[in-house]
């Protein structure tokens, strides 16, 4: 069965987390994907670590399914190659340092002006024009700007989110923005410059914060697990741990207290009759629920709570989301290829029933060097002193055969 994207051809110069995650999407639904790296180093994602039998979480994580071209696109013959190659795909992808692309020829503008079917999307931290145009754009220093870390934490202390939520609201709409581009340009023939910032990503993420603070004046406070409009809302101790549980509605506060913890009188207490009341009176409404669950094992409560329909969840550790039941039970793992080994990969969320995500290998850097290279129309003897005089870098044969 033919994948949503087969025949369609991205060619991406990116870095670090956002960009990637775009086009590895599109890699999913079976774009091809042509990954520009630096001849020397690559992508720096590449060297955050080596957890991955010697290869980088991150990059593992974000670059399967692509080919990797290492080129200097400081040199002219990195940049006609590359252009050449541009110009025969459907989708640019970049996310260089402001201005970066533009000084390099290869800015929306000018790329469209020669191939007015070409996608171009240009993923920034902050976006064209404004004080912070030029600034740098860390997640963490994105997740600080946009508020998110102002919210994020407990009350004594913010802290930024595990996982950077920064990089990955870009990266969605991004490989979103491209779809609907594509979609289009199907019924019209015109391709698209589209623009995507963390900043403007994260801050459509902030949505009932932001909300909250226009129109009471007032910010949402830290609330740890917590959540500052509903009650009971948050961790509570077991006789082994703790546990989450959600009530989110009245009827759910009286199955609470009534089925789970066997305490009815709870239920018409003036001080928890209502959510309003609840969160008015927040402190006593977790003590009172608090000494009651500490009664029971995590496992005990858990049980009941689920048997009752209240929302409730056992908060997993990393290594037990590894084994989480769940998706082994929905055959959610897959394997694929890196250049040093095997390794395991979650199938992507959106599941189409008629196929399965592509999930290619990751690829050595360079992998793809000279193939490519002879695409965007170079000869062997060019290619030979491309690599001899570090232009470009192509992987051993060894490397290329592990990650293809």
């Amino acid at each position: 069965m033919i994948r949503p994207l087969d025949g369609y051809t991205v060619v991406a110069i990116e870095q670090a987390v956002a960009a990637p995650l775009a086009t590895r999407q599109l890699a999913d639904l079976g774009a091809r994907v042509i990954k520009v790296e630096r001849a020397e180093g690559g992508d720096l994602a590449r060297g955050y670590d080596h957890v991955v039998h010697g290869t980088g979480a991150h990059f593992v994580w974000l670059n399967r399914g692509k080919q990797s071209l290492a080129i200097d696109l400081k040199s002219d013959r990195g940049r006609e190659a590359v252009r050449t190659l541009i110009g025969q795909a459907d989708v640019f992808v970049q996310n260089l340092a402001p201005g970066a692309a533009a000084r390099l020829g290869l800015d929306a503008a000018t790329l469209r002006a020669s191939h007015p079917r070409l996608v171009v999307a240009n993923l920034s931290g902050y976006g064209v024009g404004g004080p912070l145009e030029q600034r740098k754009a860390y997640d963490m220093l994105v997740q600080a700007e946009s508020g998110l870390i102002s919210i994020t934490g407990t009350p004594e202390h913010a802290v930024k989110t595990g996982i950077p939520t920064a990089d990955i609201a870009a990266g969605m709409y991004c490989a979103q923005g491209i779809l609907a581009a594509l979609l289009r340009r199907a019924r019209t023939g015109v391709g698209a410059a589209i623009e995507v910032s963390m900043l403007e990503a994260t801050v459509e993420w902030m949505g009932h914060a932001l909300y909250t603070q226009m129109y009471t004046g007032v910010q949402p406070p830290r609330m740890g697990v917590g959540h500052a409009a509903i009650a009971p809302y948050d961790s509570f101790p077991t006789a082994d741990g703790e546990i989450l549980i959600g009530v989110q509605n009245d009827r759910g506060w009286r199955t609470l207290v009534t089925e789970v913890l066997g305490h009815p009188e709870l239920a018409d207490d003036e001080r928890f009759r209502t959510n309003v009341d609840r969160v008015r009176h927040r402190s006593e409404c977790d003590c009172a629920i608090a000494e009651l669950t500490q009664r029971y094992t995590v496992a005990e409560l858990d049980a009941r709570l689920a048997v009752a329909g209240v929302p409730a969840a056992q908060i997993k550790q990393i290594r037990d989301v590894v084994d989480h039941p769940q998706l082994a039970a929905r055959n959610r793992w897959r394997t694929i290829e890196t250049e040093n080994a095997v390794v395991d990969a979650l199938l992507p969320p959106t599941t189409f029933d008629d196929h399965e995500a592509a999930m290619g290998a990751v690829p050595a850097l360079g992998a793809h060097t000279r193939t490519l290279l002879r695409e965007a129309g170079m000869d062997d003897e060019t290619i030979a002193a491309s690599l001899a005089d570090g232009v470009a870098h192509q992987a051993t044969e060894t490397a290329v055969a592990q990650s293809s």
